[in-house]
């Protein structure tokens, strides 16, 4: 089998999935030289020391440290220091392949076909991978500003309060807006925390910053209409994202694949005071990002099946005619990530591949 595809193989055993596809096969190619691929085949998405690694591939500990450490500075895999020994990690599709090589921008030609293949394999495969069977890996997040008073939220359903939790945070560029970039949205307003964080900054693909620059990065995303979206934990975030509808890869299942399961909606569903609602259509024209609301009888009407309860409707309103309040149905959210990544794997019929790759 060729090299490659025992690659792709391997990845696609991962919850996020990476299907069969002409271009991921050239995306894999770009982004792994054939003496890399070879060696990532032998690694697991469990972080392992470079001589474990070594040893799979049965290939000298420099060497295999040299292609790690080239790997590694590409954001093609994970690397962390533990006990002053550094580990190394297979990284899935999304969050990792797809974002972490982009996020330095970068006008190269390389740059530009690998955002045009991504773009390509989003709908040749890898949107339907990534969106839940039914459990979806990602949610919508709303920010605490948009919700009634008097509604008691949790601490996961507070975009802020997973700012508060993290003990180390940085923020890079939106690779979907860097690869597709069909709107003017802020790119610089991803968010990672912990691990993540410290990895794309040990590689100089995002920089550290403190909890009141992450503060002021959600609401340059909220003004701009950008949607927060999150893994789909109550637990530690390790991302957070502020998505567009036209070129995000979470948004644009549901806007662009029509994929219902893509992510899961927020706990909430903006309520309309009709006696307030002057009909400007400022939540309709420039604010929904998914076309749930329209103008009845010069107010604002909202379809609750197409709403992913972001907010962004409550937060531009300048009649303050809208609040958030609980949905009938809440979202099902796994307690934590490890529970998430067993759910999705049993949904998918992973979880056999995935610890067979993971234990060895």
């Amino acid at each position: 089998m060729d090299i490659y595809e025992r690659l792709r193989e391997i990845l696609d055993a991962h919850p996020s999935g990476a299907p069969k596809s002409k271009a991921f096969d050239e995306i894999l190619r770009i982004l792994f030289t054939h003496e890399e691929a070879e060696l990532a085949i032998h690694m697991s998405f469990s972080p392992r020391p470079v001589e474990e690694i070594a040893s799979a591939c049965g290939i000298p500990v420099d060497e295999a440290e040299y292609l790690l450490e080239s790997m590694a500075d590409k954001a093609v895999i994970f690397s962390r220091e533990k006990d002053g020994k550094q580990f190394y990690g297979l990284l899935p599709t999304v969050p990792g392949l797809f974002e972490f090589p982009l996020m330095r921008g970068g006008t190269a030609p390389i740059h530009e076909r690998l955002g045009k293949l991504w773009t390509k394999y989003r709908k040749d495969g890898l949107g339907a991978s990534f969106a839940g069977n039914p459990t979806p890996m990602a949610r919508v997040v709303p920010v605490r500003q948009a919700i009634d008073a008097t509604v008691h939220i949790h601490p996961y359903e507070e975009v802020a309060k997973l700012i508060e939790k993290a003990d180390y945070i940085a923020v890079g560029s939106c690779a979907c807006r860097v690869s597709v970039g069909a709107c003017l949205s802020p790119k610089e307003v991803c968010l990672f925390f912990d691990a993540p964080a410290r990895f794309l900054v040990e590689r100089r693909y995002a920089r550290a910053i403190e909890r009141e620059e992450a503060h002021r990065v959600l609401n340059r995303a909220e003004k701009a209409g950008l949607v927060h979206t999150s893994s789909n934990s109550a637990d530690r975030a390790s991302f957070i994202c502020n998505c567009c509808p036209c070129c995000c890869i979470i948004l644009t299942s549901r806007t662009r694949l029509n994929l219902s399961q893509g992510f899961a909606t927020s706990g909430f569903q903006p309520q309309v005071d009709s006696s307030t609602c002057t009909g400007c259509q400022v939540c309709a024209d420039e604010r929904c990002p998914v076309s749930a609301i329209t103008m009845k009888n010069d107010c604002a009407a909202v379809d609750y099946e197409k709403c992913i309860g972001c907010g962004l409707c409550v937060t531009a309103c300048p009649a303050a005619a809208m609040t958030l309040v609980r949905r009938s149905e809440q979202p099902d959210i796994p307690a934590t990530s490890h529970d998430l990544g067993i759910r999705v794997l049993k949904e998918k019929g992973k979880l056999e591949r995935f610890l067979k790759i993971t234990k060895r």
